[in-house]
Order: C-alpha cells, then structure tokens, then sequence
C-alpha cells in the first residue's frame, strides 16, 4: 500500500506536467484576475519573488511595472519555457528565472511582493501553505522584518452539501468531480448554503492542518451523498475602495462513504480533516455527515 506522501507525488507536487500550464494559460478568469491583482499590488520600481513560476506568466504581469522580479521555479521543462516565452514579451529582460527548490530558494535582497499561486481546491495536493510558511520563517531570519505583500493575500474555504448525480450511461460511479463556477449542473442539488471552515491570512502564521466541526441547516430535501469544497483566493485587498480582487477554483466534490436522506429542516453534523498540501483521499476518507436534529413543526391556531 502506498502512505499517503507517496500517494501525492502521483498527483501534482512540484512537477505539474507542461500541458497543465498550458491549460492554466487559457483559463480568462485566472489569467483576468491575477493581471488585475498584480497590477494593483506591484507600485511601479517594486522588486518581486515569484515561488513557483511556470511560464513565467504571473512574473511578466510583475515586470510591467517592477524594477527586477525573480521567478523561482524547480521544473527544469518549465525553466527553459519560461525563458523562452519572457524572451518574446516586453520587459521580460526583468526577469531573472531561476532553476531552484521553492523551499530553500531566498532573494539576495528584500522583496516588497512575493507572488505564490501553488494553490489547489481546500489547500490540496499542492505546497502553498508549506512554502509560504517556510519561506516567511527563513525570509526574516535573513532580512528581519517587515515580510513582503503576499499574493494572494488570503483565501476563504467552506464545505456545501450537495446531492451530485454519479450516473454514467446508466454505470453508477461516485467520483471526484470539478466543476467551473459559475455553472448551473442539472445533476448537482444544492441541499443547503456553504458553511466557512477556514480563513487564510498569509501575513500571519497558517497552521498547517484544517480540522473543522460544525452544524449546517438543510434548506432542501434530497438525499445527501456528496460534499462541494470552495476555495476563494483573495488576491488583492484594495484598501481605496473596501474591495478585493478574487479568484475562485473550480468546485471540487466529494462522494460520501454513506450517503444520508436529509429533509428542509435537518441539522447536519459534517466533519472533517487534513492537512495543508495532503492527497484528496485523506480529506475524503475523514470526511463524515449525519443528521443530528430536526426542525420542530408547531401547530397553528386556526383563525376563528
């Protein structure tokens, strides 16, 4: 049997194959929101980090208005693709990209922006809370204080229960499933409003596993075989105008072990656990649903 370290390096780790950046490049709303977002963040002669590059997109957005940007980046496919495509764009000269380990890789200067997009639905299979935790202990032994703007900033997660239809051409198979947001899926019921079980500040310390409890009310009856996990990345605060500037995952779903029949009225119990950077199996395999409360209809007086 393979533990679950082993499990995630079948998964993404630090070598997300070259097609998947690729696919990364074509989706508007990521590309839209992260343009939007270092624009606002990165003051014209600011000096960025990016941990984790890929094509080097997200430091091309840096280097329009920064004064040098370093892109730190472990796939050697992905170092000379960054190269080559910084090599076509204007003020891609700014950027230095470096063939290091985002876990041990420091600037030789201080930063005013660090940008980090390691980010997987609920902080999955993916080291984002890892290396920005790592990074922001070795960042102040080196240069003190203050730690550099973080993007994003912080995220918001919170769990919906769902009812998800698993028929394939009538074979029954419950599935991990992605779904863009946005979206209206005609097998998927929402059986009641996302419950928040975690809040992200990067600029402060993130503990590494995600252990939550807690009641939710059914607002539609169905029957309950599946969790939806959301993961809202808060890009940018834009402190001018009591706003921020967001990006949402695609909506990860998850099969319950048992499904439950839940009507309008029920208090679910959910529970769950994992840690930061952890396979999908771990979230799923602690994942747990019960009714534990009904709604109480009183009787109405007639109107004489």
């Amino acid at each position: 049997m393979l533990n679950e370290r082993e499990i995630e390096s079948c998964y993404l780790g630090q070598f997300i194959p070259v097609h998947y950046h690729h696919n990364m490049l074509m989706d508007q709303n990521r590309m839209h929101s992260f343009k939007s977002a270092i624009h606002y963040a990165v003051r014209p002669g600011a000096k960025v980090l990016e941990l984790g590059g890929g094509t080097g997109v997200l430091s091309f957005f840096a280097a329009q208005q920064a004064e040098r940007v370093y892109c730190v980046e472990f796939n050697p496919d992905m170092v000379r693709e960054a190269r080559k495509f910084l090599a076509m764009n204007p003020n891609g000269h700014k950027v230095e990209v470096i063939h290091a380990d985002a876990f041990e890789y420091l600037p030789p200067e201080p930063v005013d922006v660090v940008i980090c997009e390691m980010i997987h639905v609920a902080m999955l299979r993916e080291k984002q809370v890892e290396v920005i935790e790592s990074f922001k202990r070795r960042y102040l032994a080196k240069f003190g204080g203050p730690l550099p703007v973080f993007l994003p900033e912080a995220v918001i997660m919170a769990a919906q229960p769902i009812s998800q239809e698993y028929d394939f051409e009538g074979f029954h198979a419950p599935i991990v499933q992605f779904q863009e947001t946005g979206v209206v899926y005609p097998g998927t019921v929402e059986l009641a409003q996302p419950a928040v079980y975690s809040l992200i500040d990067f600029s402060q310390p993130v503990d590494t596993v995600f252990a939550w409890e807690g009641a939710i009310m059914v607002e539609k009856s169905g029957m309950l075989n599946a969790m939806r996990f959301i993961t809202k990345n808060v890009l940018a605060i834009v402190q001018e105008e009591s706003n921020t500037i967001d990006w949402l995952n695609h909506y990860m779903t998850l099969p319950l072990a048992q499904p439950v029949r839940v009507q309008a009225g029920d208090l679910l119990h959910v529970a769950f656990q994992y840690r930061a950077g952890g396979s999908i199996p771990s979230l799923q395999a602690s994942l747990r649903a019960q009714v534990v409360g009904q709604r109480v209809e009183h009787d109405v007086p007639a109107f004489a």
